[in-house]
């Protein structure tokens, strides 16, 4: 084992784009990951990922199984290289679903029709346009909840993304999230940046959604985690398969504690953070909110063949 103990953690939506996995295109065991998610899915996940369009990878339905894909065909690559195994892995929101893979409680091709699955549900929860999100840069936690529940007006609005200490996403009804932003602006807020996103994920709005995810839950088989996993909604390392379903159901509807996972996994003598897939937000993330963490995003090939002797098994 390597002599850092460190983490790696998979990140959610919003980091897709096509063309993201052109430097795996010769690496077999990422094409063989993609090969499988496509033959669980009936569709040719490498195709839309190299090819596009953007419009149709950026649709929840596909972008929830392509990242989980993502994910894994990465850390595929990194044992089949030797790396070495993390004592935690995390991911944020969808992200969890890779780090359950991972970490050996799902199977991979359950994973993708789960999320898919998942995806479809939440997008069906609330009607196109009656729901919303924004960033909100530079304002602390509790400001923000106090700007929510004053917008609110019997309408939800509230956190959904506790992402760093000046990164925090609020979700709910489209006309609540627009008054819940003026009211952060109003209180000091640097920024406020609606995101086009297609369900206000995160929020109460998305409990009709967990409720068809808990009974699609409750006919997946799940296995006890063979690494320690950090979930988002409680902040916390379930080993028990009927604790972790749980967990995922709650996580629909409930803010991704982002912030406190990652002062988590420093708290557990974490020293180094990999984020494994296409995007830097995470490790972006991670080294705002500690600032002393040795964080490394493995973006691509490239950066799996540097960073990978740091990290290799004994």
């Amino acid at each position: 084992m390597t002599a850092k103990q460190f983490a790696v953690v998979f990140p959610g939506q919003g980091s897709q784009s096509v063309g993201m996995m052109n430097s795996y295109a010769d690496v077999a065991v990422v094409r063989d990951t993609f090969a499988e998610a496509s033959a669980a899915l009936g569709q040719d996940l490498w195709q839309l990922v190299a090819e596009g369009p953007q419009e149709a990878l950026a649709q929840t339905v596909n972008t929830q199984p392509v990242m989980l894909t993502t994910g894994i065909a990465v850390w595929r690559a990194w044992l089949a290289q030797g790396g070495a195994r993390p004592a935690l892995v995390a991911g944020h929101s969808l992200g969890e679903y890779a780090a359950l893979v991972a970490a050996g409680v799902l199977e991979f091709a359950d994973a993708v029709q789960l999320v898919r699955f998942r995806a479809q549900a939440m997008q069906e929860a609330v009607p196109a346009g009656q729901g919303g999100m924004a960033a909100i840069l530079n304002l602390s936690p509790e400001l923000v909840a106090e700007a929510c529940a004053e917008a609110a007006q019997g309408e939800v609005v509230g956190a959904a993304n506790l992402n760093s200490p000046v990164q925090i996403v609020i979700a709910g009804h489209a006309a609540a999230v627009e008054r819940a932003m003026e009211g952060c602006k109003t209180r000091g807020a640097k920024r406020c940046v609606p995101l086009p996103v297609s369900a206000p994920f995160h929020s109460a709005l998305m409990k009709p959604a967990a409720d068809r995810l808990a009974a699609k839950l409750a006919e997946t088989k799940f296995a006890a985690p063979q690494i320690a996993v950090l979930n988002n909604v409680d902040v916390r390392c379930e080993t028990d398969p009927a604790a972790i379903r749980d967990a995922l159901v709650r996580q629909a509807y409930s803010p991704v504690r982002w912030i406190e996972s990652v002062d988590a996994m420093v708290g557990q003598n974490i020293g180094a953070v990999l984020e494994f897939g296409p995007g830097k937000v995470l490790a972006g993330l991670c080294k705002r909110i500690a600032g002393d963490l040795t964080v490394e995003a493995i973006t691509d090939a490239e950066a799996l063949a540097r960073v990978l002797p740091d990290y290799q098994q004994a």
